[in-house]
């Protein structure tokens, strides 16, 4: 009798510790330089009054961060969607132009951080510091190059060393955890908390993290040959943990700042003003770990800031450059502004604030697109928004926008 063979099954799907890395890069962009500035300035300014806007605005990112996984195991990243989905080509290349110029302000934020970090580290110039964090991050770029596991590996150890350095802060800081909890939930804003507010929530919502995150979990789909159902379950899973790591994060450097330099008689309204008045509160060992846990937070934002331009440079132009020689265009124009404005001598946080500020008028860009899409039935197939979804999504994008409208009102009109 002729034996029956039973059809072949697909290799077992991967774990998810396998598939999981990802959301950790995409999760330092909640963690970068411009969070650590504005986070320090609230806790040193207003104590532990604005932690509620850090679980706001780490809550809303979580949901446009699973909207923009979600597109990317639909089989698209968000840039691609914009350019099969706009037929003109002018309008398209006019996209693209803003888009980097969203990822110029995010990168030039990220940037500043290793400068900064060197120079408190090393005492390098921070002209001289430019140079060497370049180099850094192509180094790191070079060594994983179509190696994204290697990457993922090196920002669970970027993660591990923010995280673990914010964790010995707060142990020397000695917060009021009765505080903590208490203001966690009760919302507060007036007229002199609102600016900081807002620039917490703007410097959370990160244009470049809305456009990799498609763009990861759709090579990553491509490289596992993962089904929907699983990679969605997955990328759930990883979405949450990686951002509510990165939201605890920064609530700890909030909550550091706020136990350390509140009410000290001595302002503390910049980073370097953060590093300089630790050692004489808790010792220089206390200074040197803030300052590695900046400097790992520059490097690993960074990176993502120049993967996100890749992934934006592939799908909206036909260049045909490979994956290195992309990346160091990448990195050099966003490079170059920063450069000039140390030349002509523009403290560091100025930098910072003026990105800030382009960063919160350029939010739109990824975000109306990314919750317009995501909620086409004909483009997401089975993966589309429930109505809840959408609705949440858009109340979000609106509190944001709203924030962000009074930031540029404060910043050019007060």
């Amino acid at each position: 009798m002729k034996q029956i063979i039973p059809p072949l099954k697909f290799l077992k799907e991967p774990s998810f510790w396998a598939f999981f890395g990802s959301g950790l890069i995409v999760s330092v962009a909640y963690m970068d330089p411009g969070n650590w500035g504005t986070s320090i300035s609230g806790g040193a300014q207003y104590g532990y009054k604005l932690l509620w806007v850090v679980w706001m605005a780490s809550i809303m990112a979580m949901l446009f961060q699973y909207l923009s996984g979600k597109l990317g195991i639909a089989g698209y990243s968000l840039a691609e969607v914009i350019k099969i989905r706009w037929k003109d080509k002018r309008l398209v290349l006019g996209y693209w132009l803003v888009a980097e110029l969203a990822i110029l302000a995010t990168d030039m934020a990220e940037f500043l951080g290793i400068v900064v970090a060197l120079h408190l580290l090393f005492k390098v110039p921070y002209f001289i510091g430019t140079i060497f964090a370049m180099a850094d991050v192509l180094l790191l770029l070079l060594l994983t190059r179509n190696r994204f596991r290697i990457l993922e590996y090196a920002f669970i150890v970027f993660v591990s060393v923010i995280g673990f350095g914010y964790v010995y802060e707060i142990f020397l800081a000695k917060p009021d955890f009765g505080a903590v909890a208490a203001a966690s939930v009760t919302p507060f804003l007036d007229g002199q908390t609102i600016l900081i507010a807002v620039g917490i929530i703007g410097a959370t919502v990160m244009p470049h993290a809305l456009f990799v995150h498609s763009w990861l979990l759709k090579e990553k789909r491509k490289l596992f040959k993962i089904s929907q159902e699983t990679a969605m379950k997955y990328h759930i899973y990883e979405n949450t943990f990686s951002l509510i790591i990165a939201g605890f994060i920064n609530a700890a450097i909030l909550i550091m700042a706020a136990a350390a330099f509140y009410n000290i008689g001595t302002p503390v309204a910049t980073i370097e003003d953060a590093y300089k008045t630790l050692t004489p509160l808790f010792g220089q060992l206390a200074s040197i770990v803030f300052a590695v846990a900046l400097l790992a937070a520059g490097v690993s934002s960074s990176i993502t800031g120049v993967l996100s331009g890749q992934s934006i440079m592939e799908a909206l132009t036909d260049f045909k450059l490979s994956q290195m020689m992309r990346r160091l265009i990448t990195r050099i124009v966003n490079i170059i502004p920063l450069m000039i404005a140390l030349l002509l001598n523009i403290e560091p946080l100025q930098i910072l604030v003026y990105s800030q500020v382009v960063l919160s008028m350029l939010i739109p860009v990824p975000l109306i697109p990314l919750l317009y899409y995501t909620a086409k039935k004909d483009l997401m197939g089975s993966l589309v928004n429930r109505p809840l979804t959408t609705i949440v999504a858009v109340i979000f994008g609106i509190v944001i926008l709203c924030f962000n409208a009074f930031l540029i009102y404060s910043t050019f009109f007060t």
